[in-house]
């Protein structure tokens, strides 16, 4: 006799599986109530259960997989025989896969991402605002950490506002489950990694929404997160080895946890002790969220095959992971590598917070570390140029302050393997919203966002920035960094998508984003050119982006009167006697004797007429 899988079978993972990989081998955790007491059995040409795990827990088992490179797409049975008792079957699935792996392409340096907080860019489905059997029912948008109703619908809904802004990329942070009992809208505390959160939409909205994306001509990155879990994940209730998560005996013996020291440094500090390296790795971030032990050989594949079941099911053109120097480096190294085996043109974007250049080119693929580590990993993030355009927009020039900042700070490119591949960003989810952290001043905003879209980077503008939002009301609170878009919930009374209710100033810096981001679009000097910059001299900041026939000019200036630009400093350049025209205002100017400058800001020039 055999009973539905529902009867014992509470979960398998991965859901499914595709046949064709490079890597054949598959490990499915089984849970289920003494699951361990049964003898499961696979009969499946191409199929061959190599080996079976149990748990520390009696309600878990291991199977260790072969799939031939021969097997055929279809569904098996996997047989679990238990001693006087009726056997269970489970149907699993092989799919075929929906395209080639050299066919996932990542994102890259001709790209602009799009960063959006989902809860809070639109409501497209007021029905899942609150989803009954959820621990946190707070529906409040005039509370900074409650939940807004912010969806998938929403982000479907506005992608042609995303694609004609001039958009080629949409990361959304984490669209999974957190089944937390507060601040449960932000996503970096996931409850099941197989699941999205009903209150941003179902597996299906996904699948839309990457569906969508991909025929608008744009690419969808998922943010993941390898370092922890939720406290309300469902194995933390059940851990399927003692050793499952970092500090499981305090936690299950309700002992004081302890919290990562985060002292990042301990990964390449070729002096830093046993303690802090430790303490680094094995600490919780915070006690909400539980450190996963990239040590467990079974955690590791588990992460690993979660990300590739995510890349296979969406058909990603990216990953950004999250907290990338908190987790076991090596497991890291393993992680990245068998993603880019199968996807060798697939691009992963890794968090490592430092100001510090040397610790951002560490993870960076190809890097030539001391140590002979290689992450396998294409890009960093690139906090240390973020605040070195901050602070040279923000300083009065000096000789060792002001544009200087930007001027040293892309020289010290020379440290990364490829500095192209870096993502740069002005703010994001995390930091005071660039037109806060520039006092509020819209040229400048305008000045950092050139910045971004034109140095040698893949650049990440963050959602609202286009609209000046702002969290200068309390500046850093993440709550309010992760405000509300204008437009995206009914009867807002401003509408950023439409433009309706926008101040003069949120128009011109919406209007001058959408300009640079569509003549970026189809810019191979900006894309892959040559990069020559001139030091700063009277408060003036000259940088080129060259391939062929197109010269793309950067021109920062800071000074409140007008100046003149002696344009024989740049012959070099060859662009004299030569028409460029003004990016924005489509203006032309013949590049000869001084260049005269009227106001504070921003020029942007293109020979591309």
């Amino acid at each position: 006799m055999s009973l539905g899988a529902s009867a014992q079978i509470e979960r398998v993972e991965p859901l499914n599986w595709w046949v064709g990989f490079e890597n054949n081998d598959l490990q499915l955790l089984i849970k289920g109530n003494n699951i361990s007491n049964a003898i499961p059995s696979i009969s499946y040409d191409g199929v061959h259960l190599m080996s079976i795990q149990k748990g520390t827990s009696p309600n878990y088992l291991f199977l260790n997989l072969n799939i031939h490179a021969d097997t055929k797409p279809g569904a098996f049975d996997i047989v679990f025989e238990q001693e006087n008792m009726e056997t269970i079957r489970y149907s699993y699935t092989l799919n075929a896969r929906k395209k080639e792996a050299d066919a996932y392409e990542g994102f890259n340096s001709s790209d602009a991402i799009y960063l959006i907080t989902p809860d809070r860019f639109a409501n497209g489905n007021v029905i899942n605002d609150q989803v009954s059997g959820l621990k946190d029912q707070t529906l409040n948008r005039a509370q900074d950490y409650y939940r807004h109703g912010g969806d998938i619908r929403g982000i479907i809904n506005h992608l042609d506002y995303i694609k004609d802004m001039g958009f080629t990329t949409i990361w959304p942070t984490p669209l999974l489950t957190n089944d937390m009992s507060e601040s449960s809208y932000h996503g970096y505390a996931i409850t099941d990694f197989y699941e999205v959160d009903p209150r941003f939409g179902t597996l299906d909205a996904y699948k839309e929404l990457a569906e969508k994306i991909k025929e608008n001509g744009m690419k969808l990155v998922m943010d993941q997160v390898a370092n922890h879990c939720g406290i309300e994940h469902w194995w933390m209730k059940d851990l399927p080895f003692n050793d499952w998560i970092n500090q499981q005996d305090n936690f299950l013996n309700k002992k004081e946890i302890n919290k990562s020291n985060h002292r990042r440094t301990a990964n390449q500090d070729m002096y830093a002790s046993k303690l802090d390296k430790k303490n680094l790795n094995d600490g919780w971030f915070v006690d909400s969220m539980p450190d996963l032990n990239q040590k467990n050989p079974f955690m590791a594949t588990y992460i690993i095959q979660n990300s590739i079941w995510w890349i296979e099911t969406l058909e990603l053109g990216g990953i950004r992971q999250d907290t990338y120097p908190y987790p076991d480096k090596e497991f890291m190294s393993d992680w990245a590598g068998a993603i880019m085996k199968e996807y060798p043109n697939f691009s992963i974007v890794g968090e490592e917070w430092s100001m510090n250049p040397l610790l951002v080119g560490y993870w960076q693929s190809g890097a030539k570390n001391k140590d002979g580590y290689e992450s396998n990993l294409r890009s960093t993030m690139d906090f240390p140029m973020q605040n070195n355009i901050v602070a040279a927009l923000n300083e009065n020039e000096e000789w060792d302050k002001g544009l200087v900042k930007l001027y040293e700070g892309l020289a010290n490119d020379f440290h990364y393997a490829t500095p192209e591949d870096i993502m740069i960003f002005a703010d994001n989810h995390d930091m005071s919203r660039i037109h806060t952290q520039l006092n509020e001043d819209y040229v400048k905003t305008k000045m950092a966002l050139a910045s971004v879209l034109l140095l040698p980077r893949v650049p990440q503008i963050y959602y609202g920035t286009e609209v000046l939002l702002s969290d200068a009301e309390k500046p850093g609170d993440h709550g309010l960094i992760r405000t509300d878009f204008p437009g995206g919930w009914q009867n807002d009374t401003v509408n950023a998508f439409t433009g309706e209710g926008l101040t003069d100033e949120q128009k011109d810096v919406q209007n001058f984003l959408k300009k640079v981001l569509n003549y970026r679009k189809e810019s191979k000097a900006i894309h892959n050119g040559k990069t020559i910059h001139f030091a700063p001299e009277n408060g003036i900041y000259v940088l080129f982006r060259i391939e062929g026939d197109e010269t793309v000019v950067m021109i920062l200036n800071k000074n409140e009167n007008s100046v003149a630009l002696d344009l024989n400093r740049f012959e070099e350049m060859g662009l004299v006697d030569k028409t460029l025209k003004n990016m924005i205002s489509e203006d032309s100017i013949t590049w000869k004797g001084p260049l005269k400058i009227n106001d504070r800001g921003v020029i942007l020039l293109t020979t591309k007429l």
